[in-house]
């Protein structure tokens, strides 16, 4: 059992340290959120860690948030509620180094966070611990995609990512026409009106301030629709929807002679991915070379443009990680990564190696640590 961080005095101390836990959907954003919200923060003298989460291990995501914050830490082989215990070990870690806001982003397929989560959390570190209000991130194309695409288990795994949110953040808003913006609030008001809608844009900051106070603990949050309900949640159909994706996390090492375009290469990859008749939740691809120098490009739809997170330029040697997630045959992907990587070393004049061949997998069922009912409503 991990052991918590020692009472720093009275019962009327301070919490040492803020939680924020960001949900939602895969492709959401939630990683360039939360690592424009880690830099925000730090800047500000807040110490940041950040906590990433997979069913896979070789994150982009952690590659990218070593960056951003003080101190990075890992939850991977399940999401955080079936790795409860490995949570709160990297959360009690971080916050012995220092940490007093920890941000951790939860696998983008899963839900029910307020009762396997959250709840433990706050029985597990008590008055040590101010857990923020539980955000989930909103990719408005996805919003008005998804129901679209056929698969109502998929359509219901979001829709209960939007149901548990204390608070729901519509992200992209520098990508998204007002007129498109302004109905998906709408939308979303409806299905939810007692929970906030908080409109902004991880690229360009825009709203990232009220936010980042939000979740470190430095404004007041006021209701908090999800945190004392119990949202109605059919496994059998949360199944199903994770089901659906097969799951990729590889790595291959490509050199050039002379050195390639790190940024056209990983595009070329992604291209080739996402011209596939797929959904694609999402597809990352993180490059790094010997100097520390990093690339990190990614797609979040079937048939959308891959967008350039950072660009290390031309690289002679660089260690790629590929994390993919899409709905398609674990074959199928593993066979669409090998032609797409042969796409980008022919486009770029490069060469790739692997150590281990592509191996997608489907996520188990998920089975929780703990999931605590919420609070009797008061009569």
């Amino acid at each position: 059992m991990t052991t918590a961080p020692q009472d720093p005095g009275s019962p009327e101390s301070p919490p040492r340290f803020v939680f924020a836990a960001l949900g939602g959907f895969l492709g959401a954003g939630k990683t360039t959120l939360l690592t424009a919200v880690a830099r925000l923060l730090g800047a500000r003298g807040r110490r940041v860690a950040v906590i990433t989460n997979d069913q896979g291990e070789e994150l982009v995501d952690t590659a990218v948030a070593r960056s951003s914050a003080e101190v990075v830490a890992e939850v991977t082989g399940g999401c955080f509620c079936c790795r409860f215990e490995d949570l709160t070990e990297v959360t009690t870690q971080a916050v012995a180094r220092g940490a007093d806001v920890v941000l951790a982003e939860a696998v983008g397929s899963c839900t029910d966070l307020q009762a396997t989560v959250v709840r433990p959390l706050l029985r597990e570190y008590g008055p040590l611990v101010r857990v923020a209000p539980l955000v989930t991130v909103v990719d408005p194309a996805r919003f008005t995609a998804l129901p679209g695409t056929g698969d109502a288990d998929l359509a219901y795994l979001f829709d209960r990512q939007l149901a548990e949110a204390d608070l729901i953040a519509l992200n992209k808003a520098d990508v998204t026409a007002p007129r498109a913006l302004q109905a998906v609030r709408a939308a979303l008001s409806g299905l939810h009106p007692a929970t906030p809608v908080h409109t902004c844009s991880a690229l360009t900051g825009a709203g990232l301030d009220a936010l980042a106070r939000l979740l470190a603990g430095a404004a007041d949050p006021g209701p908090l629709p999800g945190r004392g309900s119990d949202l109605d949640v059919d496994y059998d159909r949360y199944a199903a929807a994770e089901a659906l994706l097969a799951w990729l996390n590889h790595t291959v090492v490509v050199s050039g002679a002379p050195a390639f375009s790190s940024a056209h290469w990983a595009r070329v990859l992604l291209t080739s991915l996402a011209a596939r008749d797929w959904l694609v939740g999402h597809a990352k691809v993180h490059l790094e070379d010997p100097e520390g120098r990093s690339t990190q490009v990614g797609v979040t739809g079937q048939g959308r443009r891959p967008f350039v997170g950072t660009d290390g330029g031309a690289m002679a040697r660089a260690r790629v990680r590929i994390n993919a997630r899409v709905a398609c045959e674990p074959g199928r992907l593993d066979a669409a990564v090998r032609a797409a990587v042969r796409a980008a070393d022919l486009a770029t004049g490069a060469s790739s190696a692997a150590a281990t061949a592509p191996a997608s997998f489907r996520p188990g069922y998920p089975r929780p640590t703990h999931r605590l009912p919420g609070a009797p409503a008061r009569t």
